[in-house]
């Protein structure tokens, strides 16, 4: 029988042979050192035995070898921009970070929101890129360490399955991450990220009838900050479990392909039977109700709870002759008491029509804009201000009295913690000739949004006072000219306009703002080139 020495079968899996060493007896293979030869019984052995760990397997024991000892403190700001010390200390063979327990785990207020910068980790765990439970670990913590190690050793595993990228992500996993962000309620700006991984991956791109299908079908389960109801800190929803805890539930309503690999070496399937039966998620969720005294299952809850506390999908997306390519809007933003009897917002208001978000803000600030009204920011898309996002106009209406009173349409992209009706990513932008660009002052506009239904529509429905019927109104809407202030922001380097003319050949923002070099060479040419 063919044998093997250690050092070849490590170069082979290209894995030090210090590692493999520590994996053969973990493995149960009889001692070995290096020089020794491995049989093929000794390699099948261990190759089953990498091919049945996940992300829950023991770190490894080998610590990193340092030969001074010394303590110190290293002071650095938290996701708020608050100071916090970490005590760092160097011992012989061992590095220990230790913090107090307050530090250790954040206070809620001090937690970025899940729809702003963690929305990302969600769904990079979700596509399987990670490792289970590693999404939203508090800044800091020892806990950050610990996925470290366990990152290093599952690429060991990885390397010795011959596994890669393209195993992971696949258009199963694609679907998966989709499933899972509208179960968190996540940012809109992974509407971009997304379709952007996917086409890099060789990909079908998620598209607007896609993003609304599964936000129709699946349901919101996490009650965080900035949807709400109870507005949980991002650390708590972590404790409580996170993404795998979340899955589990998305598992038992079938909603996810559980057959695809991820970063662990393993079924997404075998790394939830893990997560399902871990210490981890018992002594973690049990962490959380004793130091918040709060019930996780309110936090992360089954589909039948997160209905009777009345969660409802974070997001909706209109058409209409405004938006004929789509836009996006954050329901959970609105505020309630603007909403009918039926849980709907409904409006029709005139239009206040600005070309940048500093003239909105100056028109909002000297009384321009009243109760009432629909502010349309336009030029803030790709060719405008590369994809602009316009928190201040939201954060100023939020200071005014009627704010809530004031809904805004606009081809830039809201942040996460942008609050009111905010209708955003319309589609085609106004300086690619979009209908949004054709809008003029006192232009009457008409905006619903069914968070039940996830029904949404944004339309131009008349002229000053007069109601024109449906076919009418888009008719004259699209036999308008773009208006002549149209005008891309001054300060636009060229690189940003080139990005986005090529970003508008490639299919622009629900494309994922890519460069599709197919799609830009029958652009400039009308042909297809290889």
């Amino acid at each position: 029988m063919a044998q093997t020495t250690i050092e070849q079968f490590a170069s082979e899996l290209k894995m030090p042979s210090g590692a493999l060493l520590e994996q053969l007896a973990a493995a149960g293979v009889s001692a070995k050192k290096e020089g020794d030869k491995l049989t093929e019984v000794d390699k099948t052995r261990l190759l089953d035995y990498l091919r049945k760990q996940h992300g829950a397997a023991a770190e490894p024991k080998k610590r990193i070898t340092l030969t001074r000892k010394q303590t110190t403190e290293i002071k650095a700001a938290d996701s708020t921009g608050k100071a916090r010390t970490i005590q760092v200390e160097v011992r012989k063979k061992r590095v220990l970070v230790r913090r107090d327990e307050e530090a250790a785990v954040p206070a809620a207020a001090e937690e970025p929101p899940v729809a702003v910068e963690v929305a990302p980790q969600v769904v990079a765990e979700a596509l399987g890129l990670s490792l289970p439970h590693t999404a939203l670990a508090p800044s800091g913590h020892p806990l950050w360490l610990d996925a470290a190690r366990r990152s290093a050793f599952a690429m060991l595993r990885l390397l010795a399955l011959r596994l890669g990228t393209a195993d992971v992500l696949t258009q199963a996993s694609v679907q998966n991450a989709m499933v899972v962000h509208a179960a968190f309620g996540g940012s809109t700006n992974l509407l971009l990220h997304l379709p952007a991984v996917a086409y890099c991956a060789g990909l079908k791109r998620p598209s607007v009838p896609d993003w609304e299908h599964v936000n129709r079908s699946v349901p919101r389960l996490v009650d965080a900050l900035p949807n709400g109801p109870q507005n949980y800190a991002t650390v708590q929803v972590f404790l409580a479990g996170g993404v795998p805890e979340v899955m589990l539930h998305l598992r038992r309503a079938g909603l996810l392909d559980l057959t695809v690999t991820t970063a662990a070496g393993a079924t997404l399937d075998n790394c939830l039977d893990w997560w399902e039966q871990s210490e981890r998620r018992s002594v973690l969720r049990k962490r959380l109700t004793a130091l918040d005294g709060v019930n996780t299952d309110d936090v992360i809850m089954d589909p039948d709870r997160a209905k009777a506390r009345g969660l409802r999908s974070t997001l909706c997306f209109p058409v209409g002759n405004i938006a004929p390519e789509g836009a996006v809007i954050k329901s959970t933003a609105i505020d309630p008491s603007v909403l009918d009897a039926s849980g709907c917002y409904r409006k029709v208001g005139a239009a206040r029509v600005y070309t940048s978000e500093a003239t909105a803000i100056a028109a909002i600030k000297d009384g321009t804009v009243v109760a009432g009204d629909v502010v349309v920011v336009m030029c803030g898309g790709p060719m405008g201000s590369g994809m602009q996002e316009i928190y201040q106009v939201t954060s100023a209406l939020k200071q005014l009295p009627f704010g809530k009173h004031v809904a805004v349409i606009t081809d830039a992209r809201f942040s996460g913690v942008s609050t009111g009706a905010c209708i955003g990513h319309v589609s085609p932008e106004a300086l690619a000739g979009g209908a949004i660009g054709k809008l003029q002052d006192g232009d009457q506009i008409e905006i619903l949004i069914d968070p039940q239904s996830r029904q949404a529509t944004v339309n131009f429905v008349g002229e000053g006072d007069v109601r024109l019927d449906p076919a009418e109104a888009t008719r004259r809407l699209f036999a308008r000219s773009s208006r002549a202030d149209l005008t891309a922001d001054p300060r636009l380097p060229d690189d940003t306009r080139l990005w986005a003319a090529l970003v508008h050949a490639s299919g622009g923002i629900w494309a994922g703002c890519v460069y599709d070099t197919d799609a830009i060479l029958v652009a400039l040419d009308g042909t297809t080139r290889t």
